[in-house]
């Protein structure tokens, strides 16, 4: 019996070998949205109501709206100067200039290799890293070229989620965590312990189970909780070491300690 506690205690313990990172609670403000996108360094907020995608900054709102090809499934704020919207119904993306005038359309269901695609992320370049339901594969798309640079092998498992920057981009599914690289290699891949949605900050990987918050440890391996009060976490976002989470109705505010 005691072999077997051991054992559980080295699992949990290679899980989360270290200690948790404290916060320290900076502001609370009331919040309208159905999703909230982004927050960069200079405080603009990018998110969803309503089925528009809105930037908030202090030069004003700027707005983005196409019904006709349904609900948004998702936005990509990391380049703000090329934003990321998807249309899943329509297989189809859009990306947009810093004040959402329409760049680009890129309509997966035209394309000379038909791609039916689940989930997309801002890349480097002229490209973005996109999920081939079909094929179970995330593919570095070109979208001048209308070529692939780049095609993982395939998944095992249900894909929940999708984080990119201009280096990387980080695959979550039900049972692991990917991390590739830009000409599409595998860096590593983790077991997914439940989590079921990530977000990215200068490389580092966010990750949240049972509303609980956790930092994914590249050097260690290890995933860390984070404290926080105990708060309905409809979102979460990271912008360097300032932690948000949304509930709904407020936008809470914390800095990260200790990580």
């Amino acid at each position: 019996m005691k072999t077997f506690f051991y054992i559980l205690f080295l699992i949990s313990f290679s899980s989360f070998g270290q200690e948790p990172i404290e916060t320290t609670f900076v502001s609370k403000s009331p919040f309208e949205a159905d999703t909230v996108i982004g927050i960069d360094n200079f405080g603009t907020i990018y998110f969803i109501k309503k089925n528009t995608l809105y930037k908030l900054d202090e030069d004003g709102k700027y707005s983005y709206s196409n019904v006709q090809f349904g609900k948004i499934t998702s936005a990509n704020s990391f380049n703000p100067l090329k934003v990321t919207i998807f249309y899943e119904d329509f297989n189809t993306a859009f990306i947009l200039d810093n004040r959402f005038a329409e760049i680009l359309k890129v309509d997966f269901s035209t394309l000379e290799y038909y791609k039916n695609v689940s989930f997309v992320s801002t890349a480097n370049d002229n490209a973005l890293w996109v999920f081939n339901e079909d094929i179970q594969q995330l593919e570095l798309f070109d979208y001048k070229s209308n070529k692939n640079r780049a095609t993982t092998l395939p998944t095992q498992s249900k894909v929940l989620d999708l984080k990119s920057n201009y280096n990387y981009a980080w695959l979550l599914t039900e049972k692991f965590l990917y991390k590739y690289n830009y000409f599409g290699s595998l860096v590593y891949k983790m077991e997914n312990i439940g989590y079921t949605s990530l977000v990215e900050s200068n490389d580092k990987i966010f990750l949240i189970k049972n509303n609980r918050l956790s930092y994914f440890n590249e050097l260690e391996k290890a995933y860390q909780l984070i404290e926080t009060p105990e708060l309905l976490t409809k979102q979460f976002l990271v912008t360097n070491e300032t932690l948000y989470i949304y509930d709904s109705k407020f936008l809470h505010k914390f800095q990260l300690n200790n990580k």
